[in-house]
């Protein structure tokens, strides 16, 4: 039961991406609902709704990756062979 050093360092990269997804998901989330109260006109509502949307699509990638991560973190550490 030895530690994979090279899968360790690939799952840790991996854990530092992931604390900045999960810093900038909920910021584009909230600069998209920020948007949106402040702009009523047709181009940039759409720009809004865009940056909303974008935002969404992050958090559930961020989601996502995070189980990937921990599981590929897991794997290295716990070396299941």
């Amino acid at each position: 039961m030895s530690t994979d050093l090279n899968l360790l360092s690939k799952s840790l990269v991996r854990l530092a991406i992931l604390i900045i997804l999960f810093i900038a998901s909920p910021i584009i989330i909230t600069m998209g609902f920020k948007a949106i109260n402040k702009f009523t006109e047709a181009p940039k509502i759409y720009i809004a709704y865009l940056l909303l949307v974008a935002g969404c699509i992050l958090l559930l990638y961020t989601i996502y990756f995070g189980y990937k991560t921990f599981g590929l973190l897991q794997k290295s550490i716990f070396n299941k062979k």
